[in-house]
C-alpha cells in the first residue's frame, strides 16, 4: 500500500459534505493521486458519510461494503457526521482502515498514508464539542460542476430536539473574511458563474469572530469580486434574515432571488416541541414581506412529518399552513429517530405507517405547489445557468431555482437567456433567445 495512486470518493448528505469532499479531492490531487470514479477499482475509497437520518447511516454502510466488493485490497476511509458519531460501528465494516470525524480533513492524505503503513484501524475522531476554530482547507482543484459551493461556517448550537447535527459538528466556527474572498476569487477565476455560500448554521456566520462580522459581510465580500454573475445562499433560518442581508438580496441583481427557509412544521405546538425559534405567524409575516419587496422570489423549505406527539389535527394544521405559503419547493422528510436526542426518548412516537401516509400527503401538496410556481414563469424570458447535457437535452437553473430543459444550442457552464414554454419533468422546457 506504499505506492497508492488512485482514490475514489462518494458523498452522502448536504451541500457542506459535497464541499468538504471537493477540498479532500484537491488535497489528494496535490499529493499526486489520481481521482477515479467510485464505480471503478481504486486503491483508496473515501466515503463522506451522513447521519441526519437512519437512512443516511444505512446508505453510508452500504457504500463501504460496495467499495470493499469492488477491491478487497483497497484502503477504505470513512469521514463525516456518521464517522464522528459512531466510529466503533464503522470500524467493524470490511476494508475500513481509517476513520476521521468532522475535523482533521486537512490531514486526510497524511492519515491515509499512515493507515496504509499500519495493520490496525486508525481512528482520528476527537471531541468535536471542544473544537474552536474553522478548519480552513484551501481548494486546490476546481469542482467538476458549474455551480461552486463555498463553505464559510461550521457547527450549530440550536439543539433542535430532533437533530443530531450539533453533536456531530460541534460549536459555531466561521471562516475569516480574507479567506472567504481568497477562495471565492479562485472559483471566479476558474470560470464559475455562480457561487453558493454554505454552512451548517449559515445564518450564525461571524458570531464567533471578533467585531460585528455577519453573513451580510460575507455576501458583500463575494459580491465585490469582478466576474461573479450569481450568488446564492444555502439553507438559512428565517429569523436570521437580517435587514442588511435582505437589502443585498433586494437590490443586487446578482443575488439569486431564492431563499431556502426551513419551516419544519406548520403547527405551533409541534414547533415548540421541536425547540424551534419562531412561530407560524412570524414566519408567514416574513414571507409576505419578502414577496412584496422581491416579486417572483422562490421560497423553498423543509418539512418534517410524524414528529413525536404530532396528532392528526396538528398534521392537518401543518398541511393547511404549508398550502397557504405557496412554496416553490418543499423537501419532505419523515421524522427519523436519532439516538441521544430529546425527541428520541419520547414515548409518543408516531407509528411508521402513519408517518409514511403523511409523507405522501405532504409530498403531493409539494408537487402541486411546485407546478403552480413554475407555471407562473411560462412565457417569460429568464437567464439560465446550464449544468449538464445528456442525449441532446441540456438542463440548468434559473436564479429562482427552476430547472430548465432545452434542445437548443446552449453551452454548459454558461448563462443563457431562455424563453420558458411549458411544464416539463420537475421544471420547465425552454428555448434560447
Amino acid at each position: 500500500m506504499t505506492n497508492v495512486r488512485t482514490v475514489a470518493f462518494m458523498t452522502l448528505g448536504c451541500k457542506v459534505n459535497q464541499y468538504e469532499t471537493e477540498t479532500m479531492e484537491g488535497l489528494f490531487r496535490q499529493a499526486g493521486y489520481r481521482v477515479v470514479p467510485f464505480t471503478e477499482s481504486a486503491d483508496v475509497y473515501i466515503v463522506n458519510t451522513c447521519s441526519v437520518t437512519m437512512l443516511g447511516e444505512k446508505k453510508s454502510r452500504q457504500l463501504v461494503r460496495r467499495a470493499w466488493r469492488q477491491n478487497e485490497a483497497a484502503l477504505i476511509a470513512v469521514t463525516g457526521c456518521y464517522a464522528q458519531l459512531a466510529p466503533d460501528v464503522l470500524g467493524t465494516l470490511p476494508g475500513v482502515r481509517l476513520i476521521v470525524g468532522t475535523q482533521d480533513r486537512g490531514r486526510i492524505v497524511e492519515l491515509v498514508e499512515e493507515a496504509a503503513a499500519g495493520s490496525e484501524v486508525l481512528r482520528d475522531v476527537g471531541d468535536i464539542m471542544a473544537a474552536d476554530t474553522f478548519e480552513d482547507i484551501p481548494l486546490f482543484a476546481a469542482p467538476e460542476r458549474t455551480r461552486a459551493f463555498l463553505k464559510i461556517q461550521e457547527g450549530c448550537q440550536n439543539f433542535c430536539t430532533f437533530c443530531i447535527i450539533p453533536y456531530t459538528r460541534g460549536p459555531l466556527r466561521s471562516r475569516a473574511l480574507v479567506s472567504v474572498r481568497r477562495e471565492a476569487e479562485k472559483l471566479v477565476a476558474a470560470g464559475f458563474r455562480e457561487i453558493v455560500l454554505t454552512g451548517i448554521h449559515l445564518g450564525a456566520y461571524g458570531r464567533d469572530l471578533t467585531g460585528t462580522v455577519t453573513l451580510a459581510d460575507a455576501a458583500r465580500t463575494v459580491l465585490e469580486i469582478d466576474g461573479l454573475q450569481r450568488l446564492r445562499l444555502g439553507s438559512l433560518e428565517s429569523v436570521e434574515l437580517t435587514p442588511a442581508l435582505f437589502t443585498l438580496l433586494r437590490d443586487d441583481r446578482r443575488f439569486a432571488r431564492h431563499l431556502h427557509l426551513p419551516l419544519q412544521a406548520g403547527s405551533d405546538a409541534v414547533l415548540r416541541e421541536m425547540h424551534r425559534f419562531y412561530d407560524t405567524a412570524g414566519y408567514e409575516r416574513l414571507l409576505t414581506r419578502i414577496r412584496e419587496e422581491v416579486p417572483g422570489i422562490a421560497i423553498s423549505t423543509d418539512i418534517i412529518v410524524g414528529f413525536p406527539g404530532e396528532t392528526e389535527a396538528m398534521f392537518q394544521e401543518s398541511l393547511a399552513f404549508v398550502r397557504r405559503q405557496e412554496f416553490a419547493r418543499v423537501h419532505v422528510f419523515p421524522y427519523s429517530r436519532r439516538p441521544a436526542t430529546p425527541a428520541a426518548a419520547r414515548s409518543d412516537q408516531v407509528p411508521h405507517p402513519v408517518r409514511r401516509e403523511r409523507v405522501k400527503m405532504m409530498q403531493a401538496l409539494a408537487d402541486e405547489m411546485a407546478a403552480d410556481y413554475h407555471g407562473k414563469f411560462i412565457g417569460t424570458i429568464v437567464p439560465v445557468l446550464f449544468e449538464t447535457q445528456h442525449e441532446g437535452v441540456a438542463d440548468g437553473l434559473t436564479d429562482t431555482y427552476i430547472r430548465v430543459y432545452t434542445k437548443g444550442p446552449v453551452k454548459v457552464g454558461e448563462i443563457t437567456a431562455m424563453r420558458l414554454l411549458r411544464l416539463y419533468r420537475d421544471g420547465l422546457w425552454g428555448e434560447p433567445i
